[in-house]
């Protein structure tokens, strides 16, 4: 049953102990992912990944899962399994790891990602990282971890087969099936038939694209067409895109030093992982090719291939910067060939369009996938889902890793190949799956959720501070000051009118002066003041005068009563 308690064939006459898989994040979203497995005394936990922050959070920096689970069951963890590095999978990694510290096993590149963000963090020392190689099997716990090479738009992405008691379970990560990637290693779909002759308990499947017919494209056809880009442009060539696609990087350099153009690369975490990228072979520039930010004006125009961050329209981005001449070493001009290789993550579509429509304005040469095949996704579409779903073979499924409309599409479509519908579940975040060999229902429910990051703060801005900063956001504020005499128990000055993104004080004098009137009608009314009594006036203050400004100019800024004792 499709959202609900299911269960299967028929119950057990023995309790046995059961497999347990309590997703924490990754679901109806894009981003956090975070998955458990629990056997008995033995915790594995898959990906640790952030999200971008939603519309309504003002202010914070990061979303990552709520980990209280984890915390209370710390010493059952037997380590972290990463699928690939992507920030969606291993973005929450210094927050979990400083709380919850434990071995992590990964492709080399991912772990490299990953010590990358701690090093940045500073304060997490004594990690055990584990290198593996698809192919490699490691056993934690009760748990056997089988890694399997896919494809995807990052070196080193791997499924897993995670081998238990009670039966295996296979987790794609995120996948697409290409033949002619660029590192020239496709994705071992011989391994996934062997498993699914084998028996497979539960497979785990990426969700992003069940709502797209056909195949996703070869990354093979980025590279044809940047070749083609590359010929026709007269002028500077600059290139948004995530900075953890290796390959594309890769592509985007081998069609600079074909064209005779040096490589430029602007934005922290491009930069960075560039580095590391280079420093384990995984990214390939020849010498000379490499030039920094400040020898741009060094060269002609038509021999500068610039790679930047902001694809997703990130305000303080390389590329946001450049288009809107904020960025102190590059300003883009009309003679400029801009392309965004890349498409927008759910919840960044406006962002996206406001810097392509600012490039567009001045008067460059914007390139983005409505006009060019400048970006191909790294999520597979409905026939590769199909044929996962035919090799594997799996009794029950799971569909992961996406909104809830790809989460339904997938489930409906593992249906339409023959899977009974209650072996099929669509899970929310926080629930206990249980698995035995023919069984599987919900149990229950976990502590479940996100945790902001905002700044240094971790967790600290909840519901009600998010509540106030939309106010604010929308609204403004209207401050109230108020001086009481200690002694006398009465208000000796004020009410002083203060309004902070609501109006301008010297062009609203009528306005300003009725709120103060009405402030002090409310003071009138109240009498002398005993201190006990001062939240009562600034109760009666606030809603005299917004229930003033309301009848006024009908609307709601937050009022915030202050009283200076004197």
């Amino acid at each position: 049953m499709r959202g609900g308690v299911f269960l299967s064939q028929k119950k057990s006459k023995k309790k046995e102990p059961k497999l347990r898989v309590i997703p924490l994040g990754g679901l109806g979203e894009v981003g956090k992912n975070m998955t458990v497995f629990e056997y008995e005394d033995d915790i594995v936990v898959v990906d640790i990944g952030s999200m971008f922050p939603k519309e309504d959070m003002p202010g914070v920096d990061l979303v990552i899962p709520d980990y209280t689970y984890l915390i209370k069951n710390r010493d059952r963890i037997r380590g972290y399994v990463i699928t690939h590095g992507h920030e969606d999978h291993i973005g929450s990694a210094p927050y979990v790891l400083k709380d919850l510290p434990a071995p992590l096993y990964g492709t080399r590149l991912t772990l490299a990602l990953v010590a990358q963000k701690l090093k940045e963090h500073r304060y997490i020392e004594g990690i055990e990282m584990n290198v593996v190689e698809p192919g490699d099997v490691v056993t934690l716990g009760a748990f056997k971890i089988e890694f399997i090479k896919v494809n995807h738009s990052i070196a080193g992405a791997c499924a897993l087969a995670i081998h238990t008691p009670v039966g295996t379970v296979i987790h794609t990560g995120d996948f697409k099936v290409d033949f002619t990637p660029v590192d020239g290693e496709p994705i071992n779909l011989g391994h996934f038939a062997e498993l699914g002759q084998k028996g497979v308990l539960l497979l785990m499947a990426d969700s992003t694209n069940a709502e797209r017919t056909g195949y996703t494209m070869s990354e093979k056809k980025v590279c044809e067409t940047f070749n083609t880009l590359f010929e026709r442009a007269q002028g500077r060539i600059i290139i948004a895109m995530f900075a953890s696609n290796i390959h594309r990087i890769q592509s985007v350099v081998d069609s600079a030093v074909r064209f005779g153009r040096k490589v430029c690369m602007i934005g922290r975490s491009m930069v960075n992982i560039a580095k590391v990228a280079m420093q384990l072979g995984d990214l390939k520039i020849p010498e000379g090719r490499l030039i920094s930010v400040d020898d741009i004006d060094r060269y002609d125009d038509s021999e500068i291939c610039v790679l930047t961050t902001g694809s997703q329209g990130e305000p303080m981005s390389g590329l946001s910067r450049m288009a809107f001449a904020e960025h102190r070493k590059l300003e883009i001009r009309a003679s400029d060939m801009v392309i965004v290789s890349a498409s927008a993550i759910p919840g960044n579509e406006k962002s996206v369009s406001r810097v392509i429509n600012q490039l567009v304005r001045t008067g460059a040469d914007v390139i983005y996938e409505a006009l060019a095949e400048v970006h191909v996704s790294g999520h597979a579409r409905r026939e590769e889902l199909k044929l996962m779903q035919m090799l594997v073979k799996p009794r029950f499924f799971i569909p992961v890793h996406g909104e809830y409309r790809h989460l339904y599409h997938h489930a409906r479509l593992a249906e339409a190949l023959g899977m009974p519908e209650g072996n099929v579940h669509i899970p929310e975040i926080g629930e206990m799956i249980e698995l035995s060999p023919t069984t599987m229902s919900v149990a229950g429910t976990v502590p479940s959720g996100s945790t902001l990051i905002d700044g240094l703060g971790v967790g600290d801005v909840g519901a009600v501070v998010l509540k106030d900063r939309k106010h604010l956001a929308e609204d403004g504020l209207l401050i109230v000051v108020m001086g009481v005499d200690h002694e006398e128990r009465a208000v000796v000055s004020g009410p002083d009118i203060i309004s902070r993104g609501f109006v301008y004080m010297r062009e609203a004098d009528d306005l300003v002066e009725g709120a103060r009137a009405a402030a002090k009608r409310a003071i009138d009314a109240f009498g002398s003041v005993d201190t006990t009594d001062w939240n009562h006036l600034k109760s009666d203050v606030r809603d005299a005068v917004q229930r003033y400004i309301y009848e006024t100019l009908k609307r709601n800024p937050m009022i915030l009563p202050i009283i200076v004792e004197i």
